[in-house]
């Protein structure tokens, strides 16, 4: 998907929602774990109750990888039924970086083979993990800026170059390995305050922001943070929406927690 068609389906949905589904198959309501795919029906149900609200969906792979061929079918059938009902982003969260030729295999088995629009990157083996995914029209890198993980702490926070945290440096770097147009960073929902410093770094990239939800970030204070004229960030939340509700109240509940953010969201796109 392109930057354009992205930025289209943002306004026409008036959502920046990215749905996470990081599918467990234990927490599943009963009815479910009795399917013959569990995991393939719960999300093909979850799609078809938030596909009108969200712009993008993101496949955590250790999720799918976790069990085997099965999970690998899983993903590839999740992938197919998202583009049967319509226009969505779709995200590998698979946070791959490894030396060239390896990145190259990646980039072809999630671009080629799986046909998703977004990989999701670690950028500290430096450039030559990172290009392989970029150079192809409407496929895009989302590479790792300020996570909202406790261990960020370790290292994304230390002092580099004049004092800037390590994170800040990283993410001036790679806004140079690639445009506006086909790569992305993740930024936590649950730093607000580096997300408004992530900002001022890379103005003209969209952010993807975990952390909204179960996590605790707050979604108010990543749209004042973070939104652009052109929406700029995809919000993902994924246990907060997955497992809203109980029993038969899982599909329902997850509707209204998609439509609430969605509703926030459209409030703060009416301003920009």
């Amino acid at each position: 998907m392109t930057r354009a068609a992205l930025v289209d389906l943002i306004r026409q949905r008036q959502s920046l929602l990215c749905v996470g589904l990081d599918t467990e198959e234990h927490l599943l309501p009963a009815h479910f774990r009795e399917e013959s795919h569990p995991v393939r029906a719960f999300n093909e149900a979850i799609v078809e109750v938030t596909h009108d609200l969200a712009v993008a969906y993101k496949l955590n792979l250790a999720f799918y990888e976790a069990l085997g061929d099965q999970g690998w079918l899983d993903l590839e059938a999740t992938i197919a039924f998202i583009r049967s009902t319509g226009p969505s982003f779709i995200i590998a969260d698979a946070q791959r970086g490894d030396i060239g030729n390896t990145a190259r295999k990646y980039a072809e088995a999630f671009f080629d083979r799986l046909d998703v629009d977004a990989v999701t990157l670690s950028p500290y083996m430096g450039r030559d993990s990172s290009t392989p995914f970029l150079g192809r029209p409407g496929k895009w890198a989302v590479v790792l800026g300020i996570t909202s993980n406790p261990g960020a702490d370790d290292f994304q926070l230390l002092p580099v170059h004049g004092q800037r945290p390590l994170w800040s440096t990283v993410m001036d770097s790679c806004a140079a390995w690639g445009g506006a147009d086909e790569l992305m960073f993740v930024v936590g929902a649950t730093r607000a305050d580096m997300l408004a410093e992530a900002r001022r770094t890379a103005p003209g990239h969209f952010f993807l922001v975990p952390g909204v939800g179960a996590q605790g970030g707050d979604l108010d204070a990543v749209l004042r943070a973070g939104l652009t004229a052109d929406g700029g960030l995809l919000i993902n939340s994924s246990r907060g929406i997955l497992y809203a509700g109980e029993a038969g109240e899982a599909l329902p509940a997850a509707r209204r927690e998609a439509r609430r953010l969605q509703q926030v969201m459209a409030r703060a796109l009416s301003g920009v």
